[in-house]
Parts: C-alpha cells; structure tokens; sequence
C-alpha cells in the first residue's frame, strides 16, 4: 500500500528497511559468486552436469534476489540502485512530491531530492524543517 512518509516516519522504518536491504544486497552478491562460477565451469570443464546445476542454482538465487527486492519495496520504499546502496522514501514538501534519500551506511534519513533530481541533487534535511510531510 502506499503512502508518504514523514521524516520521523522513515527513520523509525529504517532499521527493518536495513535489514531487508542488507538481505537483497547479500543474495545480489550470491549471484555474482555463481555467476564467477558458472564462468569457470565453461572454460574448465566439459561437464554438462556441473553446468546445468550450476544455472538452476543461478536461476534460483535470481529469484529469491528479486523476491528479496520484492520484500524491501513492500515497506514503502522504492530502491534506486542495490549496487549503489540507494533507497528513496516517498514525501510530500509542501504540496511537491520529493524523495527522502537514504544511502546504505547511513544511520537516519538526513537528506530529501526532488522527484526529477536524483543523488546528486540531495539537499540536508534542516533540524526544524516541518515542511516535510
């Protein structure tokens, strides 16, 4: 379902978002093992067995990344880039749509963009600022 979140509202989700984005990071880097080994099977080996077995474990690492991803936008975020380590939380400033900006490391949500500016576009989020939704 969804919904715009206070400044409050996201850093008291971000634990739970951490940890759900910690979970898609670390199946993301299960595939890029299998993949490494996958590769090394093709060049030294002519064993189909190994090969097949080593796709479907692929294939199945790739759908439980995807379901992992799945999970952590069903918190309300929207992820940006499991590479970069970059989550959005919809707000509202004002009446304008923007994004409360989170970036992996980060303890709390200091940073919001505006819906068509992304990263290098975050503006702090001021102490008293209280126009964020």
């Amino acid at each position: 379902m969804f919904s715009y979140f206070t400044t409050n509202e996201a850093n008291a989700a971000l634990p739970d978002v951490i940890k759900k984005f910690e979970s898609a990071l670390g199946k993301k880097n299960e595939i890029a093992k299998i993949e490494q080994q996958l590769q090394i099977t093709v060049s030294s080996t002519n064993s189909f067995e190994e090969y097949v077995n080593l796709k479907q474990k692929l294939n199945s690492a790739i759908t439980k990344f995807y379901e992992s991803v799945e999970i952590l936008e069903n918190t309300g975020v929207v992820v940006k880039s499991i590479d970069q380590g970059l989550l959005d939380f919809p707000s509202k400033r004002f009446d304008e749509e923007v994004w409360l900006c989170w970036k992996y490391g980060e303890t709390e949500i200091k940073f919001w963009h505006e819906k068509d500016s992304g990263f290098m576009g975050r503006k702090p989020i001021e102490v008293s600022d209280e126009s964020l939704v």
